[in-house]
């Protein structure tokens, strides 16, 4: 799978990923302990849905642009809502942001976030989007292995895993790198991204995980049965150490969007494993 997230920012998957990336960050930073955060392909920080590679793919606008256009929001997506509108001023969104901006507004001084990008030139956006952010850094490293290097240094752990799938080895990449977290922070919370194609690849990745840990909440999001591996039909996220008070939010996120994003035999599941 080739994945460049210029062509999808905004789009279903970033819906649901960013909201559940938000509802998670929420409860983390309830307390007064700080919090690391380790964004394992960070990509550019923020997308600008006006520019080439957006406006070929289309997808924001059956995305965000949806949302965007409603004239009551689902309180849910309000706070994915209000960033957008404010990196717009309020204007029609043609700026998104991407996790890293999410995750940098979200935290507080005494947080910190480490975002690693291996593109050259998605890091250098990257870079710039984060400059504002003490507690943020930007690291041209591998991301799996700075999730298992720096997990449990400086307060919990959350680690966010959304890597391009353009190596053959992500999936197995994800439950090697959940088992070295959880080696080094027993009370880490970690948030996989990864799309649906065929019901057989997530099921054999599940199976995988199942021997890393007993606490994965998975939330899948079809938005057409899956029939056909040649296409993206849906995303999922998997998580680990998730707050129950996170769960109301990420079953109420995915179960819209398969409802009003979807095709015929769109659905929703969220489970635990």
């Amino acid at each position: 799978m080739n994945y460049r997230h210029a062509f999808h920012a905004g789009n279903f998957a970033d819906l649901q990923k960013h909201t559940i990336v938000l509802a998670l960050l929420k409860a983390l930073t309830a307390g007064e302990a700080p919090l690391s955060v380790i964004d394992t392909h960070a990509g550019a920080g923020a997308y600008d849905l006006g520019g080439d590679m957006a406006r070929r793919s289309g997808e924001a606008a059956a995305g965000i642009g949806r949302l965007l256009d409603l004239d009551a929001v689902p309180a849910v997506f309000a706070p994915l809502v209000a960033v957008v509108k404010a990196l717009n001023g309020d204007g029609g969104g043609a700026l998104y942001p991407g996790s890293p901006l999410l995750i940098a507004r979200s935290l507080r001084k005494i947080d910190r976030y480490t975002a690693c990008e291996l593109r050259p030139d998605d890091f250098d956006s990257l870079r710039r989007t984060l400059a504002p952010y003490a507690f943020a850094q930007a690291v041209k490293d591998d991301g799996y292995a700075t999730a298992a290097a720096r997990a449990g240094k400086g307060g919990r752990t959350f680690v966010l895993i959304d890597p391009p799938f353009e190596r053959s080895d992500d999936y197995a990449q994800i439950v090697a790198t959940t088992r070295a977290v959880l080696a080094r922070d027993k009370q880490a919370v970690i948030a996989a991204w990864m799309p649906l194609k065929d019901l057989e690849t997530f099921d054999a990745f599940m199976r995988a995980m199942e021997t890393v840990t007993n606490d994965a909440l998975a939330a899948e999001l079809r938005l057409r049965p899956l029939t056909d591996p040649m296409k993206m039909n849906g995303c999922a996220m998997v998580m680990v150490g998730a707050p129950p008070s996170t769960e109301g939010a990420i079953a109420e996120a995915t179960t819209w969007l398969a409802d009003n994003l979807g095709e015929a035999g769109a659905k929703a599941r969220i489970w635990r494993a």
